[in-house]
Protein backbone atom coordinates (compact mmCIF):
# COMPACT_ATOMS: atom_id res chain seq x y z
CA UNK A 1 0.00 0.00 0.00
CA UNK A 2 0.96 3.72 -0.95
CA UNK A 3 0.17 6.99 0.30
CA UNK A 4 0.70 9.97 -2.02
CA UNK A 5 -0.02 13.59 -1.09
CA UNK A 6 -0.81 16.20 -3.79
CA UNK A 7 -2.33 19.39 -4.02
CA UNK A 8 -3.16 19.39 -7.73
CA UNK A 9 -6.76 20.99 -7.11
CA UNK A 10 -5.01 23.49 -4.85
CA UNK A 11 -2.89 24.61 -7.92
CA UNK A 12 -5.61 24.01 -10.81
CA UNK A 13 -7.87 26.75 -8.56
CA UNK A 14 -4.51 29.34 -8.02
CA UNK A 15 -3.65 28.70 -11.94
CA UNK A 16 -7.52 29.62 -12.84
CA UNK A 17 -7.44 32.56 -10.79
CA UNK A 18 -4.33 33.96 -12.51
CA UNK A 19 -5.51 32.76 -15.58
CA UNK A 20 -2.82 30.28 -16.68
CA UNK A 21 -4.53 27.65 -17.38
CA UNK A 22 -3.86 27.37 -21.37
CA UNK A 23 -0.24 29.27 -20.54
CA UNK A 24 2.78 27.49 -22.05
CA UNK A 25 4.81 25.93 -19.16
CA UNK A 26 8.15 25.95 -18.03
CA UNK A 27 10.97 23.51 -17.18
CA UNK A 28 12.45 25.34 -14.63
CA UNK A 29 11.08 26.38 -10.95
CA UNK A 30 12.86 30.38 -12.13
CA UNK A 31 15.26 32.14 -14.90
CA UNK A 32 18.34 30.81 -15.20
CA UNK A 33 20.96 33.85 -14.02
CA UNK A 34 17.60 36.02 -12.77
CA UNK A 35 18.82 38.58 -10.77
CA UNK A 36 16.02 40.00 -8.01
CA UNK A 37 16.67 43.05 -6.36
CA UNK A 38 14.72 46.08 -5.00
CA UNK A 39 14.93 48.63 -6.60
CA UNK A 40 15.05 47.55 -10.25
CA UNK A 41 11.92 48.95 -12.19
CA UNK A 42 8.57 50.33 -11.06
CA UNK A 43 6.92 49.55 -8.06
CA UNK A 44 3.49 47.41 -8.32
CA UNK A 45 -0.28 49.24 -8.13
CA UNK A 46 -1.43 46.87 -6.71
CA UNK A 47 0.35 44.67 -4.38
CA UNK A 48 -1.71 43.02 -2.47
CA UNK A 49 -2.39 40.78 -5.83
CA UNK A 50 1.42 40.12 -5.54
CA UNK A 51 1.02 39.56 -1.21
CA UNK A 52 -1.43 36.76 -2.06
CA UNK A 53 -0.29 34.75 -5.03
CA UNK A 54 3.14 34.66 -3.04
CA UNK A 55 1.30 33.33 0.48
CA UNK A 56 -0.17 30.85 -1.64
CA UNK A 57 3.13 29.87 -2.93
CA UNK A 58 4.53 29.33 0.29
CA UNK A 59 0.90 27.31 1.61
CA UNK A 60 2.17 25.10 -1.59
CA UNK A 61 5.47 24.35 -0.58
CA UNK A 62 4.05 22.13 2.25
CA UNK A 63 5.02 19.36 -0.31
CA UNK A 64 6.32 20.70 -3.07
CA UNK A 65 9.95 21.09 -1.80
CA UNK A 66 11.16 21.60 -5.75
CA UNK A 67 9.36 25.28 -5.71
CA UNK A 68 11.25 26.51 -2.10
CA UNK A 69 13.95 28.21 -3.38
CA UNK A 70 11.84 30.46 -5.45
CA UNK A 71 9.66 31.13 -3.04
CA UNK A 72 12.11 31.84 -0.79
CA UNK A 73 13.59 34.72 -3.46
CA UNK A 74 9.86 36.26 -4.35
CA UNK A 75 8.98 36.42 -0.48
CA UNK A 76 11.84 38.87 0.00
CA UNK A 77 9.96 41.71 -2.15
CA UNK A 78 7.17 41.46 0.04
CA UNK A 79 7.44 45.13 1.33
CA UNK A 80 7.41 46.96 -2.36
CA UNK A 81 6.63 44.41 -5.07
CA UNK A 82 7.48 45.23 -8.51
CA UNK A 83 7.05 44.04 -12.11
CA UNK A 84 9.89 41.64 -12.21
CA UNK A 85 8.85 40.13 -8.70
CA UNK A 86 5.09 39.87 -10.50
CA UNK A 87 7.04 38.42 -13.62
CA UNK A 88 9.03 36.19 -11.91
CA UNK A 89 5.67 34.77 -9.86
CA UNK A 90 4.33 34.43 -12.42
CA UNK A 91 7.15 32.16 -13.99
CA UNK A 92 6.78 29.86 -10.95
CA UNK A 93 3.14 29.26 -11.77
CA UNK A 94 4.30 28.39 -15.45
CA UNK A 95 6.15 26.08 -13.53
CA UNK A 96 3.94 24.60 -11.65
CA UNK A 97 1.47 24.13 -14.41
CA UNK A 98 4.01 21.79 -15.93
CA UNK A 99 4.62 19.01 -12.90
CA UNK A 100 1.16 19.19 -11.64
CA UNK A 101 1.69 15.57 -11.16
CA UNK A 102 4.34 15.74 -8.63
CA UNK A 103 3.06 14.38 -5.50
CA UNK A 104 4.67 13.04 -2.18
CA UNK A 105 5.41 9.61 -2.15
CA UNK A 106 4.16 7.49 1.50
CA UNK A 107 5.44 4.22 0.85
CA UNK A 108 3.69 1.75 3.50
CA UNK A 109 6.92 -1.03 3.53
CA UNK A 110 10.00 1.47 4.71
CA UNK A 111 12.75 0.12 6.16
CA UNK A 112 12.49 3.43 8.76
CA UNK A 113 15.93 4.19 8.40
CA UNK A 114 16.58 7.97 8.51
CA UNK A 115 19.12 9.76 6.45
CA UNK A 116 19.78 13.51 5.73
CA UNK A 117 21.24 15.57 3.26
CA UNK A 118 22.15 19.14 3.81
CA UNK A 119 24.44 22.09 1.81
CA UNK A 120 25.13 25.62 2.32
CA UNK A 121 25.25 28.66 0.13
CA UNK A 122 28.10 30.76 1.27
CA UNK A 123 26.93 34.36 1.04
CA UNK A 124 24.03 33.12 -1.38
CA UNK A 125 21.53 35.84 -0.69
CA UNK A 126 22.56 38.43 -2.96
CA UNK A 127 21.07 41.20 -0.52
CA UNK A 128 21.76 40.86 3.11
CA UNK A 129 24.99 38.50 2.00
CA UNK A 130 23.85 35.91 4.59
CA UNK A 131 24.73 32.33 3.72
CA UNK A 132 21.41 29.86 2.67
CA UNK A 133 21.26 26.52 4.40
CA UNK A 134 18.69 23.68 3.23
CA UNK A 135 18.61 20.26 4.46
CA UNK A 136 16.00 17.03 3.86
CA UNK A 137 15.27 14.29 5.88
CA UNK A 138 14.24 10.74 4.46
CA UNK A 139 12.39 7.96 6.61
CA UNK A 140 13.46 5.24 4.29
CA UNK A 141 12.41 6.09 1.08
CA UNK A 142 10.40 8.62 2.13
CA UNK A 143 10.55 12.88 2.58
CA UNK A 144 9.43 13.62 5.93
CA UNK A 145 11.23 16.89 6.72
CA UNK A 146 12.91 19.65 4.22
CA UNK A 147 13.91 23.23 5.09
CA UNK A 148 15.55 26.24 3.19
CA UNK A 149 16.27 28.90 5.29
CA UNK A 150 18.61 32.18 5.43
CA UNK A 151 20.90 31.96 8.03
CA UNK A 152 20.44 34.58 10.79
CA UNK A 153 24.66 35.12 11.32
CA UNK A 154 26.67 36.16 8.68
CA UNK A 155 29.06 33.32 7.87
CA UNK A 156 33.15 33.97 7.61
CA UNK A 157 33.64 31.59 5.74
CA UNK A 158 32.22 28.48 3.87
CA UNK A 159 33.15 25.89 5.87
CA UNK A 160 31.25 27.96 9.32
CA UNK A 161 28.48 28.11 6.58
CA UNK A 162 28.40 24.32 6.01
CA UNK A 163 28.92 23.73 10.08
CA UNK A 164 25.47 26.16 10.84
CA UNK A 165 23.59 24.49 7.99
CA UNK A 166 24.68 20.57 9.23
CA UNK A 167 24.08 21.61 12.62
CA UNK A 168 20.48 22.71 12.22
CA UNK A 169 19.67 19.52 10.11
CA UNK A 170 21.23 17.50 13.38
CA UNK A 171 18.92 19.42 15.81
CA UNK A 172 15.83 18.40 13.62
CA UNK A 173 16.58 14.79 12.68
CA UNK A 174 16.89 14.61 16.74
CA UNK A 175 13.20 16.05 17.35
CA UNK A 176 12.27 13.72 14.92
CA UNK A 177 14.21 10.73 16.39
CA UNK A 178 12.06 12.00 19.97
CA UNK A 179 9.36 11.98 18.05
CA UNK A 180 9.48 8.38 16.48
CA UNK A 181 10.49 6.99 19.28
CA UNK A 182 7.40 8.42 21.23
CA UNK A 183 4.70 6.64 18.41
CA UNK A 184 7.09 3.71 19.42
CA UNK A 185 8.34 3.79 16.14
CA UNK A 186 12.06 1.74 16.00
CA UNK A 187 14.26 3.17 14.02
CA UNK A 188 17.60 1.64 12.26
CA UNK A 189 21.06 3.96 13.87
CA UNK A 190 23.48 5.13 12.73
CA UNK A 191 21.76 7.99 10.44
CA UNK A 192 23.94 8.48 7.58
CA UNK A 193 25.09 12.44 6.28
CA UNK A 194 25.18 13.15 3.33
Amino acid sequence: MTFFMSQRKYVLDILDDRGLTGAKSEKFPMEKNLKLTLINDDLLYYPTKYHRLVGRLIYLTVIRPDIIYSIRILSQFMQEPRKTHWDAAFWVLKYIKGTLGQRLLLPFDNDLKTKYYYDSDWGGCRITQRSISDYCIFLGNSLVSWKYKKQTNVSKSSTEAEYRAMANACLELTWLHYILQDLKVSIRLPTPVL
